[in-house]
């Protein structure tokens, strides 16, 4: 009889073990880490897409940029280097989604204040009006932080390109002047290789839930 429960022991011991390892390779099995989508200009709906990319499948990043912030300093793609960072298009008259967007980029402004992987980026789609004075007006009122956030304004046609050929985030306006736009409620997630890795209603708080979700999930790309 005591032989019996000594044998039982062994075989709950070794039955307890390949348990434990069997669980975790489950376990790691079902944890395996999915890295963020990488959008192409044909993953886009056409409407936000310039016409000679719409069927590009493959090697899409924002192009280079110059622009100049509500400071009047010029920023460039070397301002992101090796940054996450979050762009949307917007213009400061805006009375209707603009200012929900902007409340909303800065609550997430205030989640990543010290975390310096990750950075804003707000481009305005009426250069015209939004003169360099202007942004510092807005950006004063908005609360925004210039270390983490640019506005920014400049050529026309340069942001409309950005807008359309880069970030795939506004709709060309057919009635307007050249270059005319539509900005939409898009804020686009982008990886320090220029990719876009999501798209997120900025006027929707369950949306911004999520690109902070994103931002943390894409930061640990970067940590394997």
């Amino acid at each position: 009889m005591l032989s019996f429960f000594k044998d039982y022991k062994l075989f709950a011991i070794v039955f307890g073990v390949i348990s434990v390892i069997i669980i975790s390779l489950i376990y790691n099995t079902l944890n395996v880490y999915q890295p963020l989508p990488i959008y192409q200009p044909n993953m886009v709906s056409t409407e936000l897409v310039d016409s000679t990319l719409q069927y590009k499948k493959k090697y899409h990043r924002i192009a280079d940029f110059s622009l100049t912030n509500q400071n009047g300093e010029t920023v460039t793609q070397n301002n992101y280097k090796d940054k996450i960072y979050v762009a949307d298009f917007f213009f400061t008259t805006c009375p209707t989604i603009c200012p929900i967007m902007t409340k909303n980029m800065a609550d997430i402004q205030k989640e990543i204040l010290n975390d310096d992987e990750v950075m804003l980026l707000s481009h305005s789609v009426t250069p015209q009006i939004d003169s360099v004075a202007q942004l510092k007006r807005y950006a004063i009122e908005k609360g925004v932080n210039d270390d983490k956030w640019n506005l920014v304004t400049g050529n026309k046609r340069h942001i409309y390109e950005l807008a359309r050929k880069s970030y795939l985030a506004v709709k060309d306006n057919g009635d307007g002047g050249p270059f005319d736009m539509v900005h939409t409620e898009n804020f686009m997630l982008i990886d320090k290789k220029r990719q876009i890795r999501g798209f997120y209603d900025g006027t929707k708080q369950d949306e911004i839930k999520k690109l902070l979700y994103d931002i943390a999930h894409l930061k640990k790309e970067y940590d394997r």
